[in-house]
């Protein structure tokens, strides 16, 4: 009964989250988000991000499939959802995510923001021996920017104008990710799976017009916004060559489909007098208040191929490439002007001795990557970048009547953008923490 009443007060935060979740804001403070449906989240486990974000590839990270496994220890891999197939525990995993960025342009003064939110809750129930369905909320994009560009004169050719204008440009919302998912084994070495998400979120853009030091001015302020909701489908395979009991060459493919969703555009142009102390309060006119009829937009396919060796409560390395036709991306019937991407990632993790009950050091995991990414933003013919460094700790709990706990940690230090061509160079620092329950909470003992 003390399981099931655990099982449903963690159902009632997930709700709880999932409301709070879907009805935030952007946690992004990135020009770069405002291209596109903002910036896309790698969808990663916690567990995945601390090395490099791999994941086509891997399933039980880290542990035995043998029956004598001496931690056997699952993880919910979204990337790829034939993992689920190896889910042999009730797992739930609660992760928190913060954003520290730093951005630079040449002849400007750097700009700092940071940034923290809930990350994921997902959970996972295993239904036979082979199989499992997962199921889960995670964000998918993020919009969030505001910058200023200021240009002398008015519009009008006098000499004695003096004035400033400001063209000011901001964004907010995002996107998120409710999924169910399952996964299922195919002999001893297949594992096939596949989730259906709903994707649904609200995207906002805010373009003014201000002459500050002219009081009375009518300013101008255009304001944009869709409101999107849809289905998308995701589908894996991965496939294991086993050397030995503990050593496995896992080949591995996901995807998620191109999709249309609905969206609904709202458009509104008005207008507002300066009042000489910088707010918007002194309403002129709304010159139009227009809704725009459902539309959709056209998500691309994405693509991604992985490898991974593991030595089961040793080590485990791997590699994914993935590439995504953003090329392909409209909203309501018109191209984003986006280019295909293309992104490397490399890692892995090493525990040294997962049985140990004296050296706690020795039974942490300890992981390492690295991520290249070729975005699918060309800014004044400049293709933007992004490189970046991950690392990360598994850290376990005291087993308890035969549950297992983790506490995972993640850290990604990277850059993305340049200062050539008047662009701007972001530096950040991810950092994600999340908490793993691995637990036998639907299964019927037997007593002699």
């Amino acid at each position: 009964m003390i399981k099931y009443t655990r099982f449903f007060i963690t159902l009632l935060f997930a709700v709880i989250a999932f409301a709070a979740h879907s009805q935030s804001t952007a946690t992004s403070s990135s020009p770069y988000s405002r291209y596109g449906i903002g910036d896309i989240d790698q969808q990663a486990s916690i567990q995945s991000l601390g090395m490099g974000g791999i994941g086509v590839a891997t399933n039980r990270i880290g542990v035995s499939n043998t029956a004598n496994s001496v931690n056997p220890f699952n993880n919910i891999n979204i990337i790829n959802p034939a993992s689920y197939g190896a889910i042999t525990f009730t797992t739930i995993d609660i992760g928190v995510y913060s954003n520290f960025l730093t951005l630079n342009q040449t002849g400007s003064t750097s700009q700092k923001n940071s940034n923290f939110r809930l990350d994921h809750i997902a959970f996972a129930i295993p239904v036979s021996k082979r199989s499992a369905f997962s199921f889960g909320l995670l964000p998918y994009s993020e919009r969030g920017y505001n910058y200023t560009k200021s240009v002398k004169g008015t519009g009008i050719t006098s000499p004695a104008d003096t004035n400033i204008t400001n063209y000011t440009y901001s964004g907010d919302g995002g996107l998120s990710k409710a999924y169910l998912g399952y996964g299922f084994g195919i002999g001893k070495h297949l594992l096939l799976g596949g989730n259906v998400s709903y994707i649904f979120g609200t995207l906002k853009d805010i373009s003014t017009t201000e002459i500050p030091n002219l009081v009375g001015t009518i300013n101008s302020k255009i304001e944009q916004s869709n409101s999107i909701g849809g289905l998308n489908y995701d589908y894996g395979v991965q496939y294991s060559f086993d050397f030995s009991e503990t050593k496995h060459l896992v080949l591995g493919y996901s995807a998620s489909a191109g999709s249309k969703l609905n969206t609904q555009s709202s458009f509104i142009v008005s207008q507002y007098y300066n009042d000489g102390s910088g707010n918007q309060n002194v309403a002129a006119d709304s010159l139009i208040n227009r809704q725009d009829p459902k539309s959709k937009i056209k998500l691309p396919q994405i693509n991604r191929f992985g490898i991974s060796f593991q030595s089961d409560g040793k080590f485990l390395v791997g590699a994914d490439y993935s590439m995504g036709k953003w090329s392909d991306l409209s909203i309501a019937g018109v191209n984003q002007g986006l280019q295909n991407n293309k992104t490397f990632n490399i890692g892995g993790q090493y525990t040294p001795n997962i049985a140990t009950l004296r050296n706690y050091l020795a039974s942490v995991d300890y992981r390492l990557g690295a991520i290249y990414d070729e975005t699918y933003m060309t800014v004044n013919n400049t293709q933007i970048k992004r490189y970046a460094v991950t690392a990360g700790l598994g850290l376990p709990l005291r087993p308890n009547n035969g549950s297992f706990y983790k506490i995972n940690i993640s850290a990604e230090v990277g850059k993305r953008g340049s200062l050539v061509n008047g662009l701007v160079r972001e530096n950040y620092v991810n950092i994600h923490l999340g908490f793993t329950l691995n637990d036998r909470w639907f299964q019927k003992y037997k007593f002699d």
